[in-house]
């Protein structure tokens, strides 16, 4: 019988819906992981059926998964992908998020600073694995002869230092050509507001809301 690679069950607490982060970077995995010949599902949560590995994304949200998993299958691998709310607020005091810490065989942070974050028990165990984007064909797009344009793509939440972009190009010199559109949802009224003011206030800022995945 033909090697059928590994059973993979993927667990994120955002719905299938194509402009939520935590499902876009699931899916993704899921489209990797298949390509590489495993079999892959995606799901809200765990329901204990039979796999060979658990990759969960967010400490805290996934934690029941997480120590679902564990119990049911101590010995096999259970990865916890950290999302940023988990590295910069939950796993400082939220003891379900401290404890998928705990259970995981390995994790995973999306950038090399968020290893320091970590407990340094937790360290060792620790893989960056970068987000990436599939690449343009030679000559599919030219960039513009006017400005140098920058796409700014994440939702407006407080745990986010949205507007950071818009302030920095103000201090840009005249001459500069830079121009920055900022995509995404206002998931909390006062930043949507903010963007709304920097927008008309900041020739070099745009902000367009949140737009589908296709058209980002």
């Amino acid at each position: 019988m033909a090697d059928r690679g590994l059973s993979i069950c993927v667990v994120t607490p955002e719905l299938p819906d194509a402009r939520a982060g935590n499902w876009i970077t699931a899916a993704r995995y899921g489209r990797i992981l298949e390509r590489l010949g495993h079999r892959v599902r995606l799901t809200t949560s765990y329901d204990g059926s039979p796999c060979d590995a658990l990759i969960a994304l967010h400490a805290r949200r996934s934690h029941p998964s997480v120590r679902r998993f564990h119990e049911a299958f101590p010995g096999k691998p259970l990865i916890v992908v950290l999302t940023g709310t988990d590295l910069y607020r939950d796993i400082r005091t939220d003891p379900d998020a401290q404890d998928s810490l705990t259970l995981a065989t390995r994790l995973v942070v999306l950038q090399r600073m968020g290893i320091p974050e970590l407990p340094v028990n937790h360290r060792a165990k620790t893989r960056v694995i970068y987000q990436s984007v599939s690449g343009c064909s030679p000559g599919a797009a030219r960039p513009p002869a006017t400005f140098f344009n920058v796409a700014v793509v994440g939702h407006l939440r407080p745990e986010k230092d949205s507007l950071r972009t818009a302030l920095a190009v103000r201090r840009l010199p005249a001459r500069s050509r830079v121009r920055v559109t900022h995509v995404g949802s206002a998931l909390d009224a006062e930043m949507g507001e903010q963007a709304r003011r920097e927008t008309a206030s900041n020739p070099r800022y745009r902000w367009v809301g949140g737009i589908p995945h296709w058209r980002v």
